[in-house]
């Protein structure tokens, strides 16, 4: 028996095995915080905060409170912070939104606790923006974009054993059919359902259709091109390194920075972000997330399709 032949499939496990681990336990092992974006009322509080936070916080400078919920509203920063009034001038209110996760929410409150604990002041804490009762972890999002995630990677798998059975038209046609089906299946179990995704129905089930796309076509795409591992290096680039990245399970400011660079441009990650504004932040844009779930889906296609024409081109030269 050659010895390729069972040596190839051992190494192709052991390397996802490995691949999981180092993404799932490495990355997210000491999560630091990496310039988190904080408001801050005051340009006087603002220098003091910034210089007892150092490099863990990034201070964004506002004119008053108002301005510095506004931008907590629109996903600018992750907490903001303002001196009491009057008599209460000695306490500091910090407004944070458990929406953004419980290790983002956490991670900056203690921060600022600090601060206050080292200028001897009272610190009070209001989450303005809280998950809903079923969601209490602010897990849903990520295990939402992880389940279409991985039915997307099944049915791009299933596809590319259809090669030799069903023409490339009609291989094409199944895909979009099932990840339209997917995403409104998901928006709507996931919402009104179960209730665990408080976004809007219709823009849900477009975000969670492009997701299940992307990651067919690349399935296919990188089986097409890359002939038996392809499979596998999909499972690492989608199922592992883009979920682990993702921002859902530790926030994608508290990763090492090379992890915080391509948590954006990978699908899971850009999903995330987009299921995250749509249920929370809606006054946040949501151009790039769903620009890069396009990018994905369309690319890949574009490249698949492209393989037969490749193909005959070689072949004459």
């Amino acid at each position: 028996m050659p010895v390729k032949a069972w040596l190839q499939p051992a190494l192709i496990g052991l390397t996802v095995l490995a691949a999981f681990i180092a993404a799932y336990i490495g990355l997210q092992r000491d999560p630091q915080p990496h310039g988190l974006p904080v408001a801050v009322a005051g340009t006087r509080l603002a220098h003091e905060v910034g210089d007892a936070l150092g490099p863990s916080a990034h201070i964004v400078g506002v004119a008053d409170p108002a301005a510095g919920r506004q931008a907590l509203d629109r996903r600018e920063v992750v907490a903001s912070l303002s001196q009491g009034a009057g008599n209460a001038g000695d306490t500091l209110r910090l407004e944070v939104a458990g929406a953004n996760g419980q290790s983002t929410t956490a991670i900056a409150t203690g921060l600022v606790r600090t601060y206050a604990q080292e200028t001897g002041q009272r610190l009070t804490v209001a989450d303005v923006i809280p998950l809903v009762k079923f969601d209490a972890r602010g897990l849903a999002g990520f295990y939402l974009s992880f389940g279409v995630t991985l039915a997307g990677f099944v049915v791009g798998q299933s596809v590319l054993g259809l090669t030799r059975t069903l023409p490339q038209r009609h291989r094409f046609v199944l895909i979009i059919v099932f990840s339209a089906a997917a995403g409104l299946l998901a928006a709507v179990l996931a919402g009104p359902v179960f209730g665990v995704v408080p976004a809007p129905v219709l823009p849900l089930a477009i975000t969670l259709a492009l997701l299940a796309a992307a990651a067919a076509f690349t399935t296919q795409m990188l089986g097409t091109y890359l002939g038996p591992i392809g499979v596998p290096v999909a499972t690492i680039i989608l199922l592992t390194l883009g979920n682990a990245t993702s921002g859902a399970v530790i926030g994608a400011r508290l990763l090492p920075s090379a992890a915080r660079y391509i948590s954006p441009v990978l699908p899971p990650g850009a999903a995330v972000r987009a299921v995250g504004n749509l249920s929370y932040f809606r006054s946040t844009p949501m151009l790039m997330p769903m620009i890069t779930l396009a990018i994905w889906a369309v690319g890949a296609a574009l490249l698949v399709a492209a393989k037969p024409k490749l193909s005959r081109t070689r072949g004459p030269a």
